[in-house]
């Protein structure tokens, strides 16, 4: 369930000045946050919304994530190169950027959720367990990503806005042919 928030994690690490590990933390601190709320969100909806859901959750991903990758694109592309950078990576990283991220990427729960509400599960139990391996997982993608930054220099935040393009272009196609 956290592998597109992983992706995700990578691209806004890229983007990010520096990303020390009290940032990647924090990061996935609220993407595990978001991500485990989404299936309780889910749950407590039930099978009313399910049909909605599911109709709607790929292109709601692709809009918000596509959005957001666009975003940093614009942004990297804008960058004239004169300033020292300093402002990159609290532009790359301001809580409602990564908490829409997060939401983006946790819309799937939310029908995960909704599904779980038909079966004998204690929804508070799985809803932990996937907020914990979310904030692994994207505490670990932020700082990988970093890596991946170090590497390309001032491309990183072109690179993680085009990354975040994908995942929601990939969660798009695989709802799709799906």
């Amino acid at each position: 369930m956290s592998t597109d928030a992983f992706a995700a994690a990578l691209g806004k690490g890229a983007a990010m000045l520096r990303p020390r590990w009290r940032d990647a933390l924090r990061t996935g601190a609220i993407f595990g946050l978001v991500e485990a709320a989404t299936p309780l969100l889910g749950w407590s909806l039930g099978s009313m919304a399910q049909p909605w859901i599911e109709a709607w959750d790929h292109w709601v991903a692709f809009a918000l994530l596509s959005g957001l990758g666009l975003h940093l694109v614009w942004k990297a592309l804008r960058d004239d190169g004169d300033g020292d950078g300093d402002d990159m990576g609290v532009r790359a990283t301001g809580l409602w950027a990564v908490a829409l991220a997060g939401l983006a990427t946790s819309i799937d729960a939310m029908a995960v959720g909704v599904g779980l509400a038909f079966v004998e599960v204690n929804i508070l139990l799985v809803a932990a367990v996937i907020g914990l391996c979310t904030f692994a997982t994207v505490s670990i993608g932020v700082m990988a990503g970093r890596a991946l930054g170090a590497l390309i220099g001032r491309r990183a935040e072109l690179l993680g806005g085009l990354v975040l393009v994908l995942v929601g272009a990939t969660i798009l196609h695989q709802h799709l042919s799906a």
